[in-house]
């Protein structure tokens, strides 16, 4: 049997008017642990926000945050997946898009979100499969350190040197 995106999906989607401050978005991440949040026009999704997003157009540009809206921010349009694609297909529309988080909706509800870190977890030949995938196509940098962590440093056994 093979797992489908509403087997490891996280119903639990958290989300943020896109009039908010990029520091109400920081905060509300902070509050929840969560990487990203799903953005709201008018009750409707419309994009997503990520610790990235705000990193690489806010804090990198030297923006206040309290004057920066989430909707200026926001990665737009929204990429989106459904909950009863098998994890194959969701890892393909991720690595073609280049996301490592996939809302997830049936119809045009708002039912979940699945990460590039869930599907490796869950279950071993996704790292295999998405493995093939970076050997055939270009993914971003960003997606080796999910697929190849650096292995840690062996230790030598010798003290290190104090000077």
């Amino acid at each position: 049997m093979s797992l489908t995106v509403r087997d490891i999906m996280n119903p639990d989607v958290i989300t943020i008017d896109e009039d908010a401050t990029v520091r109400e978005a920081a905060k509300l991440m902070s509050e929840k642990n969560v990487g990203c949040l799903v953005v709201l026009r008018k009750g409707e999704p419309v994009g997503i926000i990520t610790e990235r997003d705000i990193l690489v157009r806010v804090v990198a540009e030297g923006k206040d945050p309290d004057a920066v809206r989430v909707g200026w921010v926001m990665s737009t349009p929204i990429v989106k997946g459904r909950p009863d694609m098998d994890l194959e297909e969701a890892a393909k529309l991720m690595t073609s898009k280049g996301v490592k988080k996939l809302p997830i909706f049936e119809g045009n509800r708002l039912v979940g979100i699945i990460t590039l870190t869930d599907l490796v977890r869950s279950q071993p030949y996704v790292v295999e499969l998405l493995e093939d995938i970076l050997a055939s196509e270009y993914l971003p940098p960003r997606f080796e350190k999910i697929l190849r962590p650096r292995r840690p440093r062996r230790h030598s056994g010798k003290r290190p040197m104090v000077r």
